[in-house]
């Protein structure tokens, strides 16, 4: 007891940061939690392993239809376990917690105890952050899997601890199968572990022996867990992904564009946007003033790194940064198409050091640039607060969802029942998730066996304003068939839910 009470007397900050940063994640997590299509298809994944069918691949993606690899799915396992559907995503909440603290501890160890707080408090606050950490999804946890690699490869490069080279092949597999984007994080780390390489060559070090089988260890366990099982997977099923990665990257129109005008203006852009989404509470106006800023001084502190002894210390951690945020501003504007927030998972870090660099820099210097640090960080805040989610209605996908799915099980006891629903985006996963769950006897229509499946009735979920469900394109519903209306029932938030039969000739 004497040692934790001494522990929490010297690290109370970041405890209570860290514990923030977690409250603002699980406060009313199941009403807040995002809980559609690929919500609903993970659950359906960890209730499946829950009863014996475990999975070789991992989410689909949205462009290409390829695979990532299952890591996501066995991490969050255990919180499915003990938590059910809300489980996962609160498992995600909890990385979000843990990324806060690690952001402190490398920020510290970089920079300064000052430096490594104010990254942690920034994190913590966001509303981007908050939101993409309490709900249980593939990119979600990447942020904290790329600042452990990137942590990693400071021990290894500066501090010449090579354990953390298997950790490294770990926590990049992660990232890898978080979000394929993660792949721009590679460079950066393959730059630093080959800088490293050659320095111990040079020196004739002793140790270089054990850095070289490290190293293939990190390479195999990197493989063992990102290619293993797609690769497994693809030969029990035809090749399917492989087949996927063809068409994606040499049939077709390419998705990237190496047109340099286009890759200049687009770093700008994606660096303007990161500010604007990540620090300063979705605000374009202030996001482009404290991006240019933090632009201006990062290559004024560089240099100064290299040109006095006061930030000299600085000019490592400040290389890796600049280093990890280059190559992935770059390999994000090579890409075609809409940046989501998402997709800027594993430099989410760096934006957050970046901006305490700036304000703490700021803060060094003399009264009015004191004063215009402390404006900043006021101004961030207040930005921050005025976003937060949780200012914001609760949008209860999963309590619906759950409802809805309750009064259909209901209603069929144990009898055979097809599923159709009519939305702008069709995410009927997560009610077939419930209703799998409750062992209801729910067929999905195959008309290649449409005797076998097709049954005497159909329930579809309305989401729309205006709902017809007879005659409907959708596919469950036009495979029924010809049909009538038995029932309808509304819920008190707008959603209709229809009980069709067939139409008797």
């Amino acid at each position: 007891m004497k040692r934790l009470s001494l522990f929490f007397k010297k690290y109370w900050p970041i405890i209570i940061i860290s514990a923030f940063a977690l409250f603002l994640r699980i406060y009313r997590i199941s009403d807040y939690m995002t809980f559609l299509g690929d919500e609903g298809r993970d659950a359906l994944v960890w209730l499946r392993m829950s009863r014996g069918k475990f999975t070789l691949i991992g989410p689909q993606t949205s462009i290409g239809n390829m695979y990532l690899g299952p890591l996501f799915y066995y991490l969050m396992f255990p919180f499915y376990l003990t938590f059910g559907a809300v489980g996962p995503s609160l498992g995600t909440a909890f990385f979000g917690g843990a990324t806060t603290f690690l952001l402190w501890r490398a920020a510290r160890s970089w920079f300064s105890e000052r430096l490594g707080l104010l990254s942690a408090f920034l994190y913590a606050i966001s509303p981007v952050a908050i939101v993409l950490s309490r709900s249980a999804w593939n990119p979600n946890i990447m942020p904290f899997f790329a600042l452990l690699s990137v942590w990693g490869v400071w021990r290894i490069w500066k501090e010449n601890d090579f354990l953390w080279l298997p950790v490294l092949g770990f926590t990049l597999s992660a990232v890898f199968q978080s979000h394929y984007l993660g792949l721009l994080l590679f460079p950066a780390v393959g730059l630093f572990i080959l800088l490293k390489l050659i320095s111990i060559f040079k020196k004739n070090n002793p140790q270089r022996k054990k850095y070289v089988l490290l190293t293939f260890l990190s390479i195999f366990l990197f493989f063992f867990f990102s290619i293993v099982p797609l690769v497994w997977f693809d030969l029990r099923h035809d090749f399917l992904n492989l087949k996927a990665f063809g068409r994606f990257f040499f049939e077709g129109e390419s998705s990237l564009n190496f047109y340099f005008p286009d890759i200049f203006l687009k770093t700008w852009l994606n660096w303007k946007t990161l500010f604007s989404r990540l620090l300063t509470g979705k605000d374009e106006t202030f996001g482009l003033i404290f991006s240019l800023i933090s632009l201006f001084l990062l290559i004024l502190i560089f240099i100064l790194s290299f040109k006095t002894k006061k930030w000299a210390k600085e000019k490592q951690p400040l290389f890796l940064l600049i280093v990890w945020i280059f190559f992935g501003l770059i390999g994000l504007s090579l890409y075609k198409y809409q940046i989501y927030d998402h997709y800027f998972g594993f430099l989410f870090p760096a934006v957050f050091i970046v901006g305490a660099l700036i304000i703490d820099f700021l803060w060094r210097l003399s009264l009015p640039a004191k004063v215009f640090s402390l404006i900043l960080f006021i101004l961030i805040v207040i930005y921050s607060f005025k976003e937060n989610p949780l200012g914001y209605p609760p949008n209860f996908q999963y309590v619906r969802t759950k409802k809805i799915s309750e009064k259909i099980a209901e209603i069929v006891g144990k009898d055979s029942f097809n599923l159709g629903m009519i939305a702008k985006r069709n995410h009927d996963a997560g009610y077939r998730y419930f209703l799998e769950l409750w062992r209801t006897n729910l067929r999905t229509i195959d008309a290649q066996k449409a005797n076998e499946t097709i049954t005497e009735q159909l329930f579809v979920i309305c989401e729309d304003k205006e709902c017809e469900p007879i005659n409907h394109p959708q596919a469950e519903i036009a495979s029924f068939g010809w049909a009538k209306i038995e029932e309808q029932w509304v819920f008190p938030w707008g959603t209709k839910l229809f009980k069709l039969a067939h139409v008797v000739k």
